[in-house]
């Protein structure tokens, strides 16, 4: 059953089709004739030619269509309208065949003429469904140039028929039908002038032969209706041919393809069809002052006047506002700077022009930019950013480019420049920013590391100036000099310091970073109460590397935040660890300088404790002094929440800085860390014990712990215990190690007995 249901469907599909070729076959074949029969026309009414050849170039077209309404259901509504126009306009020319071939004089206005008539409107929702199915999106300006066109085209179509509506003067029926026809040429030919206004549309080949079918229907009309006026129409002229040759071309199109919608955009020719359309109208409005027009065509010129200057002045609108979008696109938005994109286009020009002229370029980048957008929030950043633009400006000459090439990273080309004008140009953008920034009443400060690279020594291309200036500036923030020039021994240095930040991104996302405790020392009591946790990157091809590694490239790429995170998280797990053993250590995890800008970190450790149930005493947050002395006020208020957590504070490498002791009385701490490079030489140097035991009696009048690093040998020992030192840590007790090794150490030291007390 199911296979004689599928044959069934195949032959109901199969024979629309063969009947469609058939007719398309005779159609072709009928118009050929038609059109070489028409060069034998001899003079009067033929009936093989005018009455059975013309008739079949009309009802070929016409079933063709209907056939293609059978088949075609995606199109159906345009093609059903189609079929009506042409069967209609075939059914008058039938019925004037008969009449002229019988001898019957045709009533004025006959049905004949109510035929034809329908054909325009009928036509006319065939344009407007197709254009409606087809078309995706017009805009207002393509609608307009498409109005514009119609309305002239229509009021020059208005001059030319001027006969003919002169002629139609009066109020009876007869008089209403003859000024209907030209009247319907003007709709007509306005609609075509519209679609073909759509430029892409027209360009469409499935539209082709609808655009040239209506066309020549058009022109036959207006050569008929200016024939027929000045009275010189005659039967079997060339002219005959256009209408048969127009309705087969709108039946080729009613075979066309469902074609694919069309995204319809302004054309290129911009004003080309606003001015054509408006010079034209203002060449009707001047001749019908010097003749007599009809109100038609006047009427029609002095609309599309209108509609022209309504034209040119969105136009005009389009080009402020397109003037707008440029200058945007080439200029920062934040900073008002020019961006990328114009300075590229600048520089190039400049180096094009003159390939070895002299000029230097310089690339900037804040630094620890990122950690202010993420402590302070973005819009923080964005003010800092504005901020470090308009100062930088006014360090430079007019002829000098600033521009913000995205981020915290700006460029700067200076013309006519050599190496040491470029050098004193760095030192003054660099001392520029060394004042604070007031950002919402927060003192922000804010360094820079400038690369530079010049031309022709280092390139004549962009791309590899900017290259070098690169390399040359992350060479300045590793070394923090500040500013450095480009040398070709940095280049493959710059290529691995590249990788290596991929690197260190993998390994913060994928867990290569590894904890390794040292051990502190009570020396009141013998036992070891606390550790200092101390960062490791177990790398996946060069194995375990150590902080100096690449501690300052997680500066440099702004993954500080991440990288506290990460530490801090990984520091608090294992002290969960031990606190639920029966072993509660407290945990030392050093602070970087961005740390204390994060305002959000007290709430963030609190987290984590409070998630693991931990108590805040299990941790100790060590930060150097230089780090507090950066912003005095925010950190005293981020350790003043850190130590309302309960979470011990520690000065590490105490003495070391070069700052006033009045933070020591200003700020919440708890204890100070002796820097190893008094604690080494303590034994041997009377002046470094001097300052050991000095520390020591400061941190205790201050009600503060002192803790010693670095200690090596038990002389140092015994030492800083004699002097009244409260913790100690270093090889001679224990170095750093993994918390599976350390545990297997104080199990060792559990078995040997506690330690002595060495201090009393």
């Amino acid at each position: 059953m199911k296979a004689r249901s599928g044959l069934r469907a195949v032959g109901e599909l199969r024979w629309p089709l063969m009947l469609r070729r058939a007719l398309v076959a005779l159609m072709v074949f009928a118009l050929v004739v038609f059109v070489v029969a028409l060069a034998f026309h001899g003079d009067g009414f033929s009936l093989l030619i005018d009455g059975w050849l013309s008739s079949a170039t009309g009802i070929l077209p016409s079933a063709v269509c209907w056939s293609a309404v059978l088949t075609n259901k995606h199109r159906r509504p345009e093609l059903i309208a189609l079929a009506l126009a042409l069967t209609s306009w075939t059914a008058a020319d039938v019925t004037f065949n008969i009449a002229r071939a019988t001898g019957l004089e045709l009533p004025n206005p006959s049905i004949a003429d109510g035929a034809y008539l329908f054909f325009y409107p009928a036509l006319l929702v065939t344009m407007a469904l197709a254009a409606h199915r087809e078309l995706h999106k017009i805009n207002t300006a393509i609608w307009m140039d498409g109005l514009l066109g119609a309305l002239s085209a229509a009021a020059l179509l208005a001059v030319l028929l001027a006969g003919a509506f002169a002629q139609a003067t009066g109020k009876d029926l007869a008089v209403l039908v003859a000024l209907a026809y030209p009247t319907c040429d003007l709709l007509l030919i306005a609609a075509l002038v519209a679609v073909a206004s759509l430029r892409d549309l027209v360009n469409a080949r499935n539209w082709l032969p609808l655009v040239g079918g209506v066309a020549l229907f058009t022109i036959a009309d207006v050569v008929y209706v200016f024939r027929a006026t000045h009275g010189n129409f005659v039967l079997g002229t060339p002219l005959d041919a256009l209408w048969g040759i127009g309705a087969a071309l709108l039946a080729c199109w009613a075979l066309t393809s469902n074609p694919a919608t069309i995204e319809v955009e302004e054309q290129r020719t911009g004003l080309a069809v606003p001015a054509l359309a408006t010079s034209t109208s203002l060449l009707i409005v001047f001749v019908a002052t010097r003749i007599h027009l009809t109100s038609a065509a006047l009427g029609l010129a002095v609309a599309t006047l209108v509609v022209g200057g309504v034209r040119t002045q969105f136009a005009f609108t389009q080009l402020r506002r397109l003037s707008v979008l440029r200058r945007q696109a080439t200029t920062d938005d934040l900073t008002g700077l020019p961006n990328r994109r114009a300075f590229y286009a600048h520089v190039t020009t400049e180096l094009a022009d003159v390939p070895f002229r002299t000029c230097a370029l310089l690339l900037l980048d804040l630094d620890k930019f990122k950690e202010v957008n993420d402590s302070l929030g973005h819009h923080v950043g964005d003010e800092l950013l504005l901020q470090v633009g308009t100062r930088l400006s006014t360090q430079l000459r007019p002829a000098d480019v600033l521009a913000r090439l995205g981020g915290d990273e700006f460029a700067v080309l200076l013309m006519e420049t050599g190496v040491e004008q470029a050098i004193e140009t760095a030192n003054k953008l660099r001392s520029c920013l060394i004042e604070p920034f007031m950002l919402e009443g927060i003192a922000v400060r804010s360094d820079v590391s400038i690369g530079l690279s010049f031309s022709p020594d280092h390139g004549t291309e962009l791309s590899l100036l900017l290259r070098r200036a690169d390399i040359a500036m992350y060479e300045a923030k590793k070394s923090r000099r500040g500013h450095h020039i480009f040398s070709g021994a940095e280049d493959g240095d710059g290529d691995t310091r590249l990788r290596t930040i991929e690197q260190l991104r993998k390994a913060l996302a994928e867990g290569e970073l590894v904890l390794h405790y040292q051990p502190k020392l009570d020396l009141a009591s013998g036992e070891v109460r606390g550790v200092e946790a101390l960062v490791r990157w177990q790398h996946p091809t060069r194995g375990l590397l150590q902080p100096a590694c690449f501690l300052p490239l997680v500066e440099d790429a702004g993954l500080m935040r991440e990288f506290t995170e990460i530490v801090v998280t990984l520091a608090v797990d294992q002290a969960d660890v031990w606190q639920r053993s029966g072993r509660p250590l407290t945990v030392a995890v050093n602070l970087s300088a961005s740390s204390l800008i994060d305002i959000k970190l007290p709430e963030r450790i609190a987290a984590l404790l409070v998630e693991r149930e931990l108590a805040p005493s299990a941790l100790q947050l060590e930060i150097t002094e230089d780090v507090l002395m950066a912003d005095r006020a925010r950190a005293r208020s981020i350790l003043g929440k850190l130590r309302g957590l309960g979470v011990r504070i520690s000065i590490d490498d105490f003495g070391t800085g070069y700052s006033s002791l009045a933070y020591l009385r200003d700020l919440p701490i708890d204890e100070l860390k002796l820097d190893r490079s008094f604690v080494l030489p303590m034994v041997d140097d009377a002046r470094a014990l001097a300052l050991v035991v000095a520390s020591i009696g400061l941190a205790h009048s201050l009600g503060l712990r002192m803790v010693a690093e670095g200690v090596e040998d038990a002389a140092a020992l015994e030492a800083l215990a004699r002097h009244g030192c409260d913790e100690v840590q270093g090889f001679h007790l224990a170095p750093p190690m993994p918390a599976v090794d350390l545990d297997a150490w104080l199990r060792e030291r559990d078995g040997v007995g506690r330690l002595p007390a060495l201090r009393t």
